[in-house]
């Protein structure tokens, strides 16, 4: 599945609750990547293979973008890394779960680029993009967790805002991650809004007057202009 679509995030959850079911020791989940897994020489790819599953033993080892693994340039040893990862998966497949994870197409690519692949790997989550109905929600649990607040009315403003974001970014649209990124913005925007419509100084010259004038619900409420 594409960026922000909760493939790390489900794998953390299904640690622990493979480890409340007795199928894993410890649930822990350690997340890497091509540079986790990949050294410059003959023979170092291997050891470092080893240390990351030495430390998701008992867990699940998450690769996010696995099919970097598999580019087969000379002189690369992703091949090694992969070849390292399968013995390792079939030695210890009572104690190590491995997720890959990455774009639907190039996973698919990657699967295929090794015989031993997709017998190891033989089961398929696929992560869809979200709507902009569900994007709405996950802008609306931030505002819940940080105390936020605003009017209905601004939702279809929220909805469109973030069809125009998906259309912008194109295949860099991050789906919840960029939902994240422009809650920030929006709150930045609310404190510049607050700051540009009070006197800093207050009527007394002291900037600890300077917000008194402003209520709880006034500095916690997102208005149409902190959404540009």
């Amino acid at each position: 599945g594409n960026p922000g679509t909760g493939k790390t995030t489900i794998a953390r959850y299904l640690g622990k609750i493979y480890k409340n079911l007795g199928i894993l020791s410890k649930g822990q989940m350690i997340e890497t990547d091509r540079a986790g897994l990949v050294a410059g020489y003959m023979g170092q790819t291997a050891e470092k293979v080893r240390e990351v599953t030495d430390k998701a033993m008992g867990g699940i080892l998450f690769i996010d973008e696995a099919y970097t693994l598999s580019n087969n340039k000379e002189g690369d040893f992703g091949q090694e890394a992969i070849d390292t990862l399968l013995k390792i998966m079939e030695d210890h497949r009572d104690e190590l779960i491995v997720i890959v994870a990455g774009y639907t197409d190039r996973m698919d690519e990657f699967l295929n680029s090794n015989p031993g692949l997709r017998s190891r790997f033989s089961k398929y989550i696929a992560f869809d993009d979200y709507s902009n109905e569900e994007l709405l929600q996950i802008f609306k649990s931030y505002c819940t967790e940080q105390d936020y607040h605003m009017d209905q009315s601004l939702e279809i403003i929220l909805v469109k805002k973030f069809e125009e974001l998906r259309r912008s970014e194109g295949d860099n649209f991050g789906n919840a991650r960029t939902v994240r990124n422009y809650f920030e913005k929006v709150i930045s925007n609310q404190a510049n809004r607050i700051m540009r419509g009070g006197d800093l100084l207050g009527s007394s010259g002291s900037i600890g007057n300077a917000f008194g004038d402003f209520t709880g619900d006034m500095l916690m409420k997102i208005t149409e202009e902190d959404l540009s």
